[in-house]
C-alpha cells in the first residue's frame, strides 16, 4: 500500500473503516447469540431444575458451534457442561483455574441472586482451534447454582493496539535493554493473544526485537515482505523516515487464528527504535 495520493488514502480509510464496523457487528452477533443462549438455558433449567443437566451436557439444543451452557455450584464443582469443560463435571474446578477465571467465579458467588445475568472475561481453551483465548461469558445466579454462556474474542481491537504501543513506547524509552528483553521472553505483558510488539533500529533497520518470532531478531527489516510477496517493510521505514509516528495496513499471519488476514499497524518513533503494534482484521 501506498500514501501518495489523497484518493488512495481515502480508499483505505474507507476500507479500514469498513472493516472495523464489521467486526463490530460480528462482536455485537456473538454477543446476543450467547445471551441468547443463555436465556434459553435459564427457561429450561426453570422448567426441569437439575434434570436440565443432561441436556446442556450433550451436543444439542444447548450448543450453539464454540457457545455451550455450562453449570458450576457455588463450591466450585462443575455441574454439567457441553464444551471440553465436559471433562470436569463432578470436579472441583475452583482451585484450577488460572487466577483471571479464580477472580470471575469469586465475583459471581458474590452476585445476588436477584441481580439477574451478569458478565465477565477470563481466558479458556478455545476447542475450534485448541488455543487458550480471551472469552467474555455472560451468567447467572440460581440458589446454589451458576449457568454460564461465553464467546470467544480471538482479535483485539485498534484501542487495545493503541494501548499496547503507547506501555511499550514508554518502558523502551525509561529502560530500552530491560524492555528489548521484556518483549523477546514472550511475556512480561507485550504479548496479549494477537497482539505484539515488534522493534527495528533505525541506525540498522534490524529487529531487535519481536513478541512472536525470535527467528526474526538481526534479520533486515526492510526485505520483509507479506505471504504474497508485497514489500512491508521497505514503505515502512520511509513513511516513518519522513515522520515520528504513523500507521499502516498489510496482510499478515495471525498468531491466534494461525490465518492470513488483514493487519493495521500502529507506529512510532522512540529515540533510534521504530516500535510497531498491530491488530487483525477479520
Amino acid at each position: 500500500m501506498r500514501f501518495l495520493h489523497n484518493t488512495t488514502l481515502l480508499g483505505w480509510l474507507l476500507v479500514l473503516c469498513l472493516g472495523q464496523a464489521h467486526a463490530a457487528a460480528k462482536a455485537a452477533d456473538d454477543s446476543q447469540a450467547a445471551l441468547t443462549l443463555l436465556e434459553k438455558a435459564l427457561a429450561y433449567y426453570h422448567d426441569n431444575g437439575d434434570k436440565a443437566f443432561a441436556a446442556f451436557s450433550r451436543q444439542g439444543e444447548f450448543v450453539d458451534k464454540d457457545r455451550y451452557v455450562f453449570v458450576v455450584d457455588t463450591q466450585g464443582v462443575m455441574l454439567a457442561s457441553g464444551g471440553p469443560s465436559s471433562a470436569l463435571i463432578g470436579r472441583d474446578v475452583s482451585e484450577a483455574l488460572g487466577p483471571d477465571l479464580q477472580k470471575a467465579f469469586k465475583n459471581a458467588l458474590l452476585v445476588p441472586e436477584g441481580n439477574g445475568i451478569q458478565e465477565a472475561e477470563y481466558r479458556w481453551q478455545n476447542w475450534a482451534d485448541g488455543k487458550v483465548e480471551r472469552k467474555r461469558v455472560f451468567y447467572q445466579r440460581i440458589g446454589g447454582r451458576i449457568l454460564a454462556v461465553g464467546y470467544y474474542l480471538p482479535r483485539a481491537s485498534a484501542e487495545q493496539a493503541k494501548a499496547l504501543l503507547d506501555k511499550a513506547a514508554s518502558d523502551l524509552a525509561k529502560d530500552e535493554k530491560g524492555t528489548l528483553t521484556a518483549i523477546n521472553s514472550l511475556k512480561g505483558g507485550f504479548l496479549q493473544d494477537d497482539l505484539y510488539v515488534f522493534v527495528v533500529d533505525l541506525d540498522n533497520q534490524r529487529y531487535v526485537a519481536h513478541g512472536t518470532n525470535l527467528r526474526l531478531i538481526n534479520t533486515d527489516f526492510g526485505k520483509i515482505k507479506d505471504p504474497e510477496g508485497k514489500p512491508v517493510g521497505e514503505p515502512i521505514l520511509a513513511l516513518m523516515g519522513q515522520q515520528d509516528q504513523g500507521e499502516y495496513a498489510y496482510r499478515w499471519k495471525n498468531p491466534v487464528t494461525g490465518k492470513i488476514e488483514d493487519k493495521h499497524a500502529y507506529l512510532k518513533k522512540v529515540d533510534h527504535l521504530l516500535v510497531a503494534v498491530g491488530y487483525y482484521s477479520p
